[in-house]
């Protein structure tokens, strides 16, 4: 039998841990379309900044490129959280899925005990198969955007419930914790760290740029990349510059499709 989230036991936290004060709120739901859905339809609501959404099961979660899926009840960590970010430059406003991607990564090796990566740009990786997916959405724009940043984590998935076979699970890949209001509250405390930095420096990616790198296991691979408009890019990934694209030979590359075709680690 798969356990429930204990919400009350985050909102303790969150009451009681100077870290976690960040978050306004905590809701768990037992079954939604999409928690970035919801919690964009709340964006103009008072009190909705640093609000924390869950749900036990996902009837339609989305993806990059719209893909949608579906995640069985209680075997996923299927969360949002919205955002705020007064005075950001456009251009950096992509830094903050990658943000997200390095504190699940921490999350979960401090928490999970598992040697997760990060596959460019936001896909965490757990010995090259998925395990972790991000996804940001723009909720509100202007001087002060408000975005979405949804997580969606595969906890305790058999092999059969996979949603593709390169997926993987915490369970599968033999996790010392899979208590996911244990995970959930390591996740939010990392995010909570990373974001605030990140803005007490005025949005300037100087050192997300290098914890980025530090965990990116597509540097020093060699990729393939389906880029918009259907051109494909094959070489090896050199690295990630300041604005977070992809430094395939001497192109950068901003959004695309990327496979690992040799592990760089």
């Amino acid at each position: 039998m798969r356990t429930p989230l204990d919400v009350e036991r985050l909102r303790r936290a969150v009451a009681e841990e100077p870290e976690l004060s960040f978050f306004s709120r905590i809701d768990v739901v037992e079954s939604t379309g999409s928690t970035n859905a919801d919690l964009i339809a709340r964006a103009g609501e008072p009190g909705a900044e640093g609000a924390v959404l869950l749900a036990e099961a996902q009837e339609a979660g989305r993806g990059r490129h719209a893909r949608t899926w579906v995640s069985p009840p209680r075997a996923q960590i299927s969360m949002s959280i919205l955002v705020r970010l007064d005075g950001i430059a456009p251009e950096a406003l992509g830094w903050l899925p990658l943000l997200t991607g390095v504190a699940v990564v921490d999350a979960l090796r401090e928490t999970a005990g598992v040697d997760a990566n990060l596959k460019w740009p936001n896909d965490v990786l757990i010995a090259g198969r998925k395990v972790a997916g991000i996804l940001a959405e723009v909720a509100a724009g202007g001087a002060a955007p408000v975005v979405v940043v949804g997580t969606g984590i595969n906890v305790s998935l058999t092999e059969s419930e996979l949603p593709v076979p390169h997926a993987t699970s915490l369970t599968l890949a033999g996790a010392r914790e899979t208590d996911r209001t244990a995970l959930v509250r390591s996740l939010l405390t990392q995010f909570a760290r990373r974001f605030t930095d990140w803005r007490a420096a005025g949005w300037s990616t100087a050192s997300l740029v290098g914890a980025y790198r530090e965990r990116c296991a597509t540097i020093g691979a060699e990729v393939r990349a389906e880029l918009p408009g259907g051109e494909v890019l094959t070489g090896v990934a050199g690295g990630v510059d300041d604005h977070g694209r992809l430094m395939i030979g001497d192109r950068a590359v901003s959004a695309g499709d990327v496979t690992h075709l040799r592990a760089g680690y």
